[in-house]
């Protein structure tokens, strides 16, 4: 792994590794590579709902509304900010006529 240093101006030293080598070394472990695997697949999810409502032309408020949830659920939920439930998905799911199915 790479690392640069950088020193401050009261004389300490600063490591710094990259993104990818960080990352390398952190999917050595099992319970990392489950989590990041997790929070990749909630993210896409994030993205698509976000992408399904604005391809319908769906203000966050009046997605809301069709959902019956406040607006600032919805700016939460699709910052990334928010987790959302299994009920909260199914009805995101039936406001947009989908369903949810478990794999």
């Amino acid at each position: 792994m790479k690392k640069t240093i950088i020193k401050t101006d009261e004389g300490k030293k600063l490591a710094f590794y990259s993104f990818d080598d960080m990352l390398k070394k952190e999917m050595r472990s099992k319970t990392f590579r489950e989590g990041y695997a997790n929070e990749l697949a909630r993210l896409h999810l994030i993205r698509q709902i976000r992408e399904l409502r604005r391809s319908k032309k769906l203000t966050q408020q009046s997605f809301a509304a069709k959902v019956g949830m406040p607006q600032s659920v919805i700016a939460r939920l699709e910052t990334g900010r928010h987790d959302f439930s299994l009920k909260t998905l199914y009805q995101i799911a039936g406001a947009f006529g989908k369903q949810v199915k478990l794999v």
